[in-house]
């Protein structure tokens, strides 16, 4: 076969490889198959925090931006009671855990399953990114809500 027949194999080849390269890997969650995490996923936005959405190689994932600067996944643990700061943002709570910083990692609190984000603080705004994905958080009904000491403690 000639080059010039290869000619548009070449280009075919070379565009699909190039489409590749813009999938985000990312591995599922343990509870990813939940129904609610399709419910969630079908529903999550095009943009988050001015950051337009990427496709993925993992059920029940998002990330936005390019790169990534935003991460989702669907179906990881529930938390339970901790010391890290609990958060309401637009009706939903979220457990903030900064020890990778400029990472945030934020986990809703109270949902089952429960969704993971991960935000790059040095390209948007954790605050901005979770009041983006709000809408589509809401669909997990809310079980339990945050609540501090002083919750505890009152007369």
């Amino acid at each position: 076969m000639s080059l010039r027949a290869l000619a548009p194999v070449i280009v075919l080849s070379t565009l699909l490889l190039a489409g590749c390269g813009a999938i985000v890997p990312m591995t599922p969650a343990k509870e990813a198959n939940a129904a609610a995490c399709a419910t969630v996923t079908v529903r999550l936005p095009s943009v988050v925090a001015n950051q337009g959405k990427r496709e993925t190689n993992a059920q029940a994932t998002g990330a936005w931006g390019t790169p990534a600067s935003i991460l989702l996944h669907c179906g990881v643990a529930v938390p339970g009671p901790t010391t890290l700061p609990c958060v309401e943002i637009n009706g939903i709570d979220w457990v903030e855990d900064d020890a990778e910083k400029p990472l945030y990692r934020y986990t809703t609190f109270g949902r089952v399953p429960a969704v993971e984000v991960v935000v790059d603080s040095d390209k948007v705004s954790g605050t901005t990114t979770l009041v983006d994905l709000a809408g589509s958080l809401s669909q997990i009904p809310a079980t339990n809500h945050c609540s501090d000491l002083s919750d505890v403690f009152k007369n």
